[in-house]
């Protein structure tokens, strides 16, 4: 199967290896860009991802859909709302190790999904889904000893590495041994050291941002393509305009919240709950609209993605 075309979908899917690449070498290079580095990426590729759910899913094709599961789709979000401000203003500390939680299995999700549309070897598969899943829950709970409970310190971060790369490496040697080389490979590859960063970062912002941005450039090339093809059924000369504005209008609204983490103000800091809240909407969104179980969702994504 091919989303866009085979170098496309290699560079941009497969294996968007460049994207951790740049970050690193900008950040360890360039250390006084660090904030930049942050602010770019999110603006760039962070919050257009989160964006691109919204044209996606409140679209004609959903109207029917949506009504039907009026409960999972308008007001759990708005119970979601609701629990998420309870959460950060009540138990802020809890809450962002949920929310943490939830990014993770996130984005574990959708690497064990691209594996799926591009292998039919079922023993290939689970054996990816395995190892895709063991290594993201370890790396949940190093995040959780390095920035929650640090019981993982400064002194330790060496030896976590070593025994992290070799382990890794013996991973990928056995399942290289039993499936040879192939593009698989590098799916999975791909889908393992997402979240590696946050084992020598120091910043778990960019233990988030640098090895996730290889998740964002698959979404949106997923979720263009999708809404391009549904807008191209009803009129071949529509350029997917109503997907580019809201995700750029809503990159630049969400971005300016989020900057506001930073401010001396305690009123303004608190805003940042507005993108972390909406990031959680679009995290249990996608589990509705991405689950190809659903008829619907075979005729309205799927479909779209495959054409």
């Amino acid at each position: 199967m091919t989303i866009i075309g085979k170098k496309f979908d290699f560079f941009f899917i497969k294996f968007p290896i460049l994207f951790p690449i740049i970050y690193f070498l900008i950040l360890y290079n360039f250390p006084l860009l660090e904030n930049f580095l942050i602010i770019i990426t999110i603006l760039l590729l962070a919050e257009p991802h989160f964006g691109a759910t919204w044209p996606f899913f409140i679209n004609k094709i959903n109207q029917e859909y949506i009504s039907n599961n009026n409960f999972f789709l308008i007001k759990l979000p708005i119970i979601i709302i609701i629990l998420c401000f309870l959460g950060f203003f009540l138990v802020k500390n809890l809450f962002l190790l949920i929310f943490f939680g939830f990014n993770i299995y996130h984005v574990t999700r959708q690497s064990f999904g691209i594996a799926k549309l591009y292998s039919n070897n079922s023993a290939e598969l689970k054996n990816i889904e395995f190892i895709i899943y063991f290594w993201n829950i370890i790396f949940f709970f190093v995040g959780f000893l390095r920035f929650y409970y640090p019981l993982i310190t400064a002194e330790h971060v060496n030896i976590l590495n070593i025994l992290i790369i070799l382990i890794l490496f013996l991973n990928f040697i056995y399942y290289l041994i039993k499936f040879k080389f192939t593009q698989n490979f590098l799916i999975l590859f791909t889908g393992v050291i997402i979240f590696y960063p946050i084992c020598f970062v120091n910043n778990p912002v960019h233990a988030i941002l640098m090895g996730v941005t290889m998740h964002y450039s698959q979404y949106l090339v997923f979720t263009y393509k999708i809404a391009k093809n549904r807008e191209l059924e009803i009129d071949k000369n529509k350029k997917n305009l109503y997907f580019i504005f809201v995700t750029i209008f809503y990159s630049i609204l969400m971005t300016t919240l989020s900057l506001s983490g930073a401010s001396n103000s305690e009123l303004i800091k608190n805003l940042i709950v507005i993108p972390i809240t909406a990031q959680i909407l679009h995290f249990y969104l996608d589990s509705r609209l991405w689950k190809f179980s659903d008829s619907h969702n075979r005729s309205a994504v799927l479909y779209y993605l495959k054409k």
